[in-house]
C-alpha cells in the first residue's frame, strides 16, 4: 500500500493489544482514531491513551459499541486503514454462545460495511486467535493458516468457554468471506498469548494468564501445558507490516514462541527464584507434550521478523505489574 501514513481507526482501543498498537501507531506518525465503549457512568479512565505521546495532536476518541453498528461509522469515515480488535471478551462463558456470536458477527459485519461505504479505506487489518485454528480433530503435527478450529471440537473444550471460541472462529471466516465477496482488503492477524509490557491500568487477560504461575492461579496454569505467545511488541508490529505491506492477502499466524509447562517453570523459575513460582503437580507430571506445532512461516517469508524474545515477553510483564502494584 502507498501513502497510508494517514489517518487510521482502531476498534476496542481500550484492550491491551488495541492500546500498544496505538502507541506505536502514535510514533509511526499515523494519525489514530480509537473508539471505545461508552461506560454506564460515563466514568471510564482512558487517561493512559489520551496521555500517550502524541496523542494530544495525532489521537482522537470515539465512542461505538459492537451492539450499535452504526456508532463505528463516524470513527471510520475518511480513514486510509482500519484495525478491528473489539471483541466480547468472554473466556467464561458468562453469556450464551450464540449471544456472544450474534453481537461481535454483527458488528464485525456492520464496521466492514462501514469500510466499504466510506470509499478511502484502503485495508482493514483484523485481529483473531489461534482459539479460530487449534481447536480441531486433525491431530496434525504442524498446523498453519489453511487450519480452521471445528464448531463441535470448540464445544467439546473445557477451559476455554464455547462463546469465545466459535464467535471468534465464525466471525474471522465471515469476515473473510464478506471481503472477498464485496472486494474489500482484508488480511487478519492469528494471535496466541500476548505477553509483555501494558500501558493499561490492570493485568491484561492474556498477561495474566502468561503470569499465573507467579500469580500462583493453580486453574490459569492449566491453560498453559503447551503454549504460544507472542511479544506484545511485535504483535503490533504485524499488524502495522500487514497494513503496510502492499502483498499482504488473507490470515497470518503471529507466534514466535512455543513452550510446554514444564520448559515454562524451569525458565521462570531460574529467571525469578524471588517470586516463588508455582505450578499444580500434576501439570509438572506432563513431559514432552508440545501439542500441534504452530507455523509462522507465512509471515516470515513475507518479510516480517520478531525482535522480542521469551525473556523480554516476561520480564516486560513483570516490570509492569510491579510498576502498577500487582507484584
Amino acid at each position: 500500500m502507498e501513502d497510508v501514513r494517514g489517518t487510521v481507526c482502531v476498534t476496542g482501543g481500550t484492550g491491551y493489544v488495541a492500546s500498544w498498537l496505538i502507541l506505536r501507531l502514535l510514533q509511526h506518525g499515523y494519525s489514530v482514531r480509537a473508539t471505545v465503549r461508552s461506560s454506564p457512568a460515563g466514568k471510564r479512565d482512558i487517561s493512559y491513551l489520551t496521555s500517550l505521546p502524541g496523542a494530544q495532536e495525532k489521537l482522537q476518541i470515539f465512542h461505538a459499541d459492537l451492539n450499535n453498528p452504526e456508532t463505528f461509522n463516524e470513527a471510520i469515515q475518511g480513514c486510509t486503514g482500519v484495525f478491528h480488535l473489539a471483541h466480547p471478551m468472554d473466556v467464561e462463558g458468562k453469556e450464551p454462545e450464540e449471544v456472544v456470536t450474534k453481537r461481535a458477527l454483527e458488528g464485525t459485519l456492520g464496521i466492514l460495511k462501514a469500510c466499504l461505504d466510506s470509499k478511502t479505506v484502503k485495508r482493514v487489518v483484523y485481529t483473531s486467535s489461534l482459539a479460530t485454528i487449534l481447536f480441531n480433530s486433525k491431530s496434525l503435527e504442524e498446523t498453519d493458516e489453511n487450519t480452521w478450529s471445528e464448531v463441535d471440537a470448540c464445544r467439546s473444550n473445557k477451559l476455554v468457554s464455547s462463546s469465545y471460541l466459535v464467535s471468534k472462529t465464525v466471525v474471522e471466516r465471515t469476515a473473510l468471506e464478506f471481503a472477498e465477496r464485496n472486494g474489500l482488503d482484508l488480511v487478519t492477524v492469528v494471535l496466541p498469548i500476548v505477553l509483555g509490557p501494558f500501558v493499561c491500568p490492570n493485568v491484561p487477560a492474556s498477561v495474566y494468564m502468561g503470569l499465573a504461575p507467579i500469580f500462583g492461579d493453580q486453574e490459569q496454569c492449566e491453560y498453559l501445558v503447551s503454549t504460544n505467545m507472542v511479544h506484545i511488541d511485535d504483535a503490533a508490529s504485524a499488524h502495522i507490516f500487514l497494513l503496510e505491506h502492499a502483498n499482504a492477502k488473507g490470515r497470518y499466524i503471529c507466534s514466535s514462541i512455543q513452550t510446554t509447562i514444564r520448559e515454562l517453570y524451569d525458565f521462570l523459575s531460574a529467571r525469578y527464584p524471588e517470586l516463588h513460582i508455582s505450578i499444580p503437580d500434576h501439570l509438572m507430571e506432563i513431559k514432552g507434550y508440545k501439542g500441534t506445532t504452530v507455523s509462522s512461516m507465512k509471515l516470515w517469508n513475507a518479510g516480517f521478523k520478531f525482535k522480542c524474545g521469551i525473556g523480554e515477553m516476561f520480564d516486560g510483564a513483570v516490570q509492569s505489574c510491579k510498576e502498577k502494584g500487582f507484584l
